[in-house]
């Protein structure tokens, strides 16, 4: 693996050496001109910029505690009260993110011919607000609210609307910004929450997002590995692996020996797939696809 961010030498690493290799800041953009059919995967760190935290840190470890799995939702009525009280008091400022320099810069990939796919671990929706038309959303999106009993589907901001309605003393919390549009709200008792039911068939809403526990749906799946088989390319942009949802692709683009660039700051799961790897901040990394 050669790395932008390199040694010059050798490091050990338990029985296993690495070489390191410093290599001209100006691989990635040889990389990318090298290829015509790249298939693009991001993750959280596209998106710190513009205000969304990561859940990962440079290990690959937890920042804060895991998010909610399906089955607690699902299961708890307690669980969905602070799911929601948190999205309630998070949406504020999730639902008003603007795209930053590295959705700018990967929607001008798609725009030069480049970028076949983005597959996108992110459910902000900010690949698409910067432009990129053909996006594959594998987690689902954040700004839909779907009914778990009869599939109907209503905007989140609507929905923000009727949990403001029914629990307006609820506005006044401000709290720490967390992923997936949500906030910490330590030390807060979430009884006299109200979730609202859906209007249809009053049966539970849950945001339209592939939760952990929860399979992401055999047709996107498919129609994303497809684009993999005929990639010549792989371009990974600030995420971990650390979910096989998304890693599952950069190993079947290993199996196929196409080449695989990634741009994370700090460790992946596939750090040793990698043909290059670039540790910089993801707009840093890409802003010279925004240039002349």
């Amino acid at each position: 693996m050669l790395s932008a961010q390199g040694c010059g030498g050798l490091a050990q690493a338990g029985s296993v050496t690495y070489i390191c290799v410093m290599v001209d800041p100006l691989a990635l953009k040889s990389f990318i001109d090298s290829h015509s059919r790249i298939v693009v995967l991001t993750g959280a760190g596209c998106s710190t910029n513009s205000g969304i935290p990561d859940y990962r840190d440079t290990d690959g470890q937890w920042k804060r505690t895991p998010p909610v799995t399906y089955q607690a939702f699902i299961g708890s009525e307690e669980t969905r009260r602070r799911y929601w009280a948190r999205s309630m008091v998070g949406w504020r400022r999730f639902g008003r993110a603007q795209p930053n320099g590295a959705h700018h810069a990967l929607a001008q990939l798609e725009a030069q011919g480049r970028c076949s796919l983005l597959v996108t671990q992110n459910v902000d929706r900010l690949h698409q607000a910067a432009g990129t038309s053909n996006v594959i959303d594998l987690h689902g999106r954040l700004d839909r609210v779907r009914c778990l009993g009869c599939g109907e589907t209503l905007a989140r901001a609507a929905f923000q609307d009727d949990l403001s309605s029914v629990n307006p003393h609820w506005l006044a919390h401000d709290a720490t910004d967390a992923p997936d549009g949500d906030a910490d709200l330590d030390g807060v008792n979430f009884a006299d929450f109200v979730v609202p039911a859906c209007h249809g068939c009053d049966g539970i809403l849950k945001p339209d997002v592939v939760f952990f526990g929860e399979t992401v749906p055999r047709e996107v799946v498919a129609t994303a590995r497809d684009h993999v088989d005929k990639a010549d390319a792989m371009l990974v942009v600030g995420t971990s692996l650390m979910v096989y949802s998304g890693f599952r692709f950069v190993r079947a683009a290993a199996d196929r020996a196409i080449p695989i660039a990634a741009v994370n700051l700090g460790r992946t799961r596939a750090d040793d797939l990698l043909s290059l790897k670039v540790e910089a901040p993801c707009d840093e990394a890409l802003a010279f696809l925004l240039e002349g």
